[in-house]
């Protein structure tokens, strides 16, 4: 298990220094709460990358990610409008092991590839998309629902193309970022999926990268669009408080074939001692004053009453 070897975070900490610059440090985050899955949670707890098991870059600020989502208390909103999904599949350039993910990269240049609607007042561009994984099935994903657990998470990654002029200067700006988190649970094999397990023994080695054809990410978006929304931050450092968050109710199924082929990934470069790449989840962050809206209407075990006016 990931959590107990001694992995080096230096893939992690390349990849921060090169998109967002360097990290700043604070205290250690709090974690994940225990009560409907308490096995689970503890062994996610006990499980935790080494990039949170010490002292970590956080930014000091009161809407940090991920969140445990408790569906009754998250509150109907009817402004919310259908999120508007669009992808140039020919914009997807390459996939790639950072030493903390597996991630796809789209050509953010491309004008028109993204996401529009929902909680969004303007157009944002995709950039790429990246998944979190757990080294067994009892966790995984960074949010949680009701303390529920996913083995895997999914985030597509777009920037407002229309308030900024590069991804770069919109990770640290207002309303800079929107991700769109798809929880993954297992079940049939996904077709789409499929596509990127295919590339993963290319890629088993930290900075590994290859070539993956044009690839529509909307594919991997379930069939229900309905969704929760809220202000957060990245998961990673820098941390940064600039992302709206659009957590889709819906999970996809994938199989267990395709969660262990991620599981497969190493955090270490070619030559370099085998470590596992796996745990890359977050430990949850409280969620403070911040408001949890949802896009569809309350049930039993749903969002309760509308939001109240902005």
């Amino acid at each position: 298990m990931l959590g107990r070897s001694h992995r080096n975070v230096s893939g992690l900490s390349f990849l921060a220094r090169q998109t967002w610059g360097p990290p700043r440090r604070g205290p250690a985050r709090p974690e994940r709460r225990c009560s409907q899955h308490p096995c689970a949670q503890r062994g996610r707890n006990g499980a935790l990358h080494p990039l949170w098991t010490g002292p970590v870059p956080v930014p000091g600020g009161t809407r940090q990610s991920p969140i445990n989502i408790r569906a009754r208390d998250s509150v109907y909103d009817p402004r919310l409008k259908p999120l508007q999904v669009a992808y140039d599949a020919a914009s997807c350039m390459f996939v790639w092991n950072t030493g903390y993910l597996c991630q796809v990269e789209f050509d953010s240049a491309t004008e028109g590839s993204g996401i529009s609607g929902g909680p969004l007042e303007n157009h944002y561009r995709l950039k790429q998309f990246h998944f979190h994984w757990g080294a067994v099935n009892e966790w995984g994903s960074e949010h949680t629902v009701d303390d529920h657990v996913y083995p895997a998470e999914l985030h597509l990654v777009h920037w407002n193309a229309v308030k900024y002029r590069s991804y770069q200067e919109a990770v640290t700006g207002e309303n800079g970022l929107a991700v769109i988190g798809v929880f993954l649970k297992l079940g049939a094999p996904h077709r789409a999926l499929q596509r990127v397990v295919d590339a993963l023994p290319d890629i088993r080695h930290k900075d590994a990268r290859a070539a993956l054809g044009p690839f529509d990410p909307s594919r991997l978006l379930p069939a229900c669009r309905d969704y929760w929304t809220y202000a957060g931050s990245l998961t990673t450092p820098p941390l940064a408080e600039s992302v709206t968050w659009i957590i889709q109710r819906q999970p996809i199924e994938v199989a267990q074939s395709q969660l262990s082929a991620l599981r497969s990934l190493l955090g270490s470069a070619a030559g370099e001692e085998e470590t596992v790449l796996a745990d890359n989840y977050r430990p949850l962050q409280p969620l403070l004053h911040r408001q949890v809206r949802a896009s569809f209407q309350a049930t039993a075990e749903g969002p309760r009453a509308q939001a109240e006016p902005l």
